[in-house]
């Protein structure tokens, strides 16, 4: 491609912006090994990262229970535009604010997603098949949560068990984005995003089986990261599936937010080196540059043009930039990973029987989730040779990064979408093509179990967000949180606050 050297045009006005902002030239951009500092982060007025309302509790300065009753009139200001919340535990949240645990985010509020168990609290799995089912106790992941003191508001949006790229479930009504209320935001944690979008609760919890995380992510201009396969606790011993595809992690605004996060809910088993300090980035990278689509589906000009951008700034900072060529069938990887994913919405919709009392059927499940269950159907017979490639592929996936360091593409095919276009009960063969155009990059690293993550440095010029999504090898989580706070701190996102907003 020739993008990279359309210097002047591709550096981006909001690059531009935070360059003035400190009386710099873009030649000046801050190098990884040395250089001027970016434009100063600054918060918008009335907000506060996790850890520093965490700070202000620990030394007297507010109280959990302040903060939880703030945390609370926001999110009522904006839920009746966003609908991003399934279910609000709020007197339960202020029990608990009365003596939170003590822990790294002792007292702060936050949200959890409606596919994980909190106790004492309902989890509909995003579904109408679920309805009253009031979890027994924490999963996992939660517990490393309520033991890092976070306090649960309630459950966010999600659709039907997490099977789609957009919030749009039957059971709780669409969630709205909150850049533009006829868009989505994105799934399947929708709702997370949104809510911390809007300045609601500084950080929320957030799942990615196939891009859950950082679809939402790019979609609503946070940060998202994936987290690496087994590195943080995700469920009970014995529970994985034979494609562990799913992790467990937040979206949040800061870098660091997101860092502390992951640090609470290490497994800390042996499997991985713990994580160490992070520190800004200060070497250079190889970065490879890859914007089209592995399948061939159409990417959106406006998203071309922002990872265009997002690829000159990063040159601009001393990374290598080189274009490059997914060495993969597209095609057949997206066949098999979407005959894995109709798997789970067919085991799902057992259990919703199961729960339900009721046989699989439009009553319990949504349309979406019945025609992922006919596509199994129609093919479960090549189960086993569908598992065996994609336990193959983190070797193939490893292979790609003999050359570089860190792999750059879209995180979805074009800005978020209008709501309806993924809407769970229309045509399947229509919200098939838009899902499968929209959600096009995200699933390699879940199968490859690796490291990626949505950056928030770009945004439509209808002013819809548009990440970024730098991915690495598995394990390789910290280089991708120093990768993350160096272009935190180059081109800050913190300011940015969509037009429905709780502040």
């Amino acid at each position: 491609m020739t993008a990279f050297t359309r210097r002047a045009a591709l550096l981006g006005g909001a690059a531009a912006t935070a360059l003035a902002a400190c009386g710099q030239k873009a030649s000046d951009t801050l190098t990884p090994a040395s250089g001027p500092m970016a434009a100063k982060a600054v918060p918008p007025e009335g907000w506060e990262s996790g850890l520093t309302i965490a700070s202000r509790i620990a030394a007297g300065e507010t109280t959990s229970l302040a903060e939880v009753e703030k945390a609370i009139a926001r999110a009522e200001a904006v839920n009746g535009d966003l609908n991003a919340i399934a279910t609000t535990s709020f007197d339960q949240a202020r029990a608990v604010a009365a003596h939170p645990a003590p822990g790294t985010f002792s007292g702060v509020p936050t949200f959890i997603k409606d596919l994980l168990d909190w106790e004492g609290t309902q989890t509909l799995w995003g579904s109408r098949a679920f309805v009253g089912n009031i979890s027994q106790k924490d999963s996992p992941f939660a517990t490393a949560w309520r033991n890092a003191g976070v306090v649960s508001l309630g459950k966010s949006t999600t659709p039907e068990m997490g099977l789609t790229s957009t919030t749009e479930p039957l059971v709780t009504g669409a969630t709205h984005n909150p850049w533009d209320l006829s868009r989505m935001p994105g799934g399947s944690s929708g709702g997370a995003a949104a809510l911390v979008a809007a300045r609601v609760v500084p950080f929320a919890h957030a799942s990615d089986g196939g891009g859950s995380i950082r679809i939402p992510a790019s979609t609503c201009g946070v940060f998202g990261l994936k987290p690496s396969r087994g590195r943080l606790d995700a469920r009970n011993a014995g529970d994985a599936p034979p494609v562990d595809i799913s992790v467990n992690h937040a979206v949040t605004i800061t870098v660091q937010d997101s860092i502390e996060l992951f640090r609470v809910a290490e497994k800390n088993d042996g499997a991985y080196t713990p994580l160490g300090e992070i520190s800004t980035l200060n070497r250079p990278l190889r970065i490879g540059f890859a914007p089209e689509s592995i399948s061939g589906t159409h990417v959106s000009p406006e998203t071309t043009a922002a990872l265009e951008d997002v690829a000159q700034l990063c040159r601009e900072l001393g990374h290598e930039v080189r274009d490059y060529k997914v060495p993969l069938n597209g095609a057949e990887f997206t066949d098999k990973f979407l005959m894995y994913w109709a798997a789970g919405a067919a085991e799902f919709a057992q259990q919703a029987s199961a729960y339900s009392g009721k046989p699989i059927g439009p009553d319990i499940v949504e349309p979406w989730t019945l025609g992922l269950v006919s596509m199994f159907q129609a093919r479960q017979s090549e189960f086993p040779e569908i598992i065996g490639y994609l336990k193959a592929f983190e070797a193939a996936y490893d292979d790609w990064f003999n050359d570089m360091d860190v792999l750059l593409t879209p995180v979805t095919g074009s800005p978020a979408v209008p709501i309806g276009d993924q809407a769970p009960d229309g045509d399947f063969d229509t919200v098939m093509e838009s899902v499968l155009n929209f959600a096009a990059f995200t699933a390699p690293m879940n199968v490859s179990g690796a490291a990626s993550m949505s950056v928030p440095l770009s945004w439509s010029s209808g002013g819809l967000p548009i990440g970024s999504m730098f991915s690495a090898k598995r394990g390789q989580d910290d280089l991708l949180f120093e990768l993350a706070m160096q272009l935190e701190m180059t081109r800050p996102w913190i300011s940015r606050t969509p037009p429905v907003s709780a502040l």
